[in-house]
């Protein structure tokens, strides 16, 4: 499937979900670091409709379970229905988080349109993290750990509304890569629900290159593939600026190649880019890494070779 050449960055300003402040300034990271232009440059058409607007952060203790719920279903709510506006004009919409708990609205309104459209859907989850905790198992309370337990039919019923109050993904649509840091309680339930996952042990064992592979078995001209990228998926020496990182994450190099595979098999029409926090980054570095990245995944290669 060719990629869409018109892309929709959607800014959604908030760290709701997260147990520290700053990822609400994650979408206007990106544009300083000039990612519109980036991906102007390789030919795209560049829609920036700007920033959502939600209710601020309460910084409240969590209520049975569940950490910010109703201001969390709130921006879930606004995402959903701008990333499903964006499909509907057939351009290919990027979240600009914001932290990871919108994912639950961005991929709610993919698999609506999947569904419409009669196309499968797979689900990449590039993360530190499984994101797989409920209110049964959280330790914190914290939305954002939550998002993929929630799209499978665990959550509060105010978030699961939003997608029709059924569940939006089976777990056998989730492929979820470079994860480090697991709760206890959380890997029980990824293994009962046989989550696929390639952890970073599969990574050093097998290599990027074999990992990226098996994530996109399966995948043909009518599946549509959604990427959620985490900055916490790359080492913190290469994007310090997440509020939730953890040491031994992908390299560089590693990093890298996972995108240039995915352009080759131009298969993502849909993207979030989450948990940036530059109150947490290094003269912007951690943005400006996103940005090459995601020029990688829209073709642009390092390598030294002519296209098959």
């Amino acid at each position: 499937m060719p990629a869409p050449r018109a892309v929709r960055l959607i800014g959604a300003p908030t760290d709701i979900g997260a147990g520290v402040r700053g990822a609400s300034m994650g979408p206007e990271a990106l544009r300083v670091a000039g990612l519109a232009p980036a991906l102007q440059a390789l030919g795209l058409r560049v829609h920036d409709a700007g920033n959502l607007a939600g209710p601020g952060n309460p910084w409240e203790s969590p209520r049975d379970g569940w950490r910010h719920l109703e201001q969390v279903v709130q921006w879930n709510r606004a995402v959903r229905d701008a990333v499903a506006e964006a499909l509907g004009a057939g351009e290919l919409p990027m979240l600009l988080g914001g932290d990871h708990c919108l994912a639950f609205g961005s991929i709610a309104a993919v698999a609506a349109h999947c569904a419409a459209t009669q196309r499968e859907l797979r689900v990449l989850w590039l993360d530190a993290h499984a994101d797989f905790n409920t209110s049964e198992t959280t330790p914190s309370g914290n939305l954002h750990g939550m998002p993929l337990a929630c799209l499978c039919g665990m959550g509060p019923e105010p978030l699961l509304g939003l997608g029709a109050g059924r569940p939006v993904l089976r777990p056998q649509q989730l492929r979820l890569l470079g994860v480090r840091s697991v709760d206890e309680l959380e890997r029980r339930l990824l293994r009962s629900h046989h989550v696929h996952v390639d952890d970073m042990r599969a990574i050093d064992e097998q290599g990027m290159r074999t990992v990226v592979q098996r994530m996109l078995e399966g995948v043909d001209a009518q599946t549509h593939v959604h990427l959620s990228l985490d900055v916490d998926f790359l080492d913190p020496d290469t994007a310090p600026g997440v509020g939730t990182t953890v040491r031994g994450g992908p390299t560089w190099r590693e990093a890298q190649l996972c995108m240039e595979m995915l352009a080759d098999r131009g298969c993502v029409g849909s993207i979030d880019v989450v948990e940036l926090n530059p109150a947490l980054d290094l003269r912007n570095r951690s943005a400006e890494a996103l940005v090459e990245l995601l020029q990688s995944l829209f073709g642009r290669s390092t390598l030294l070779r002519s296209p098959d």
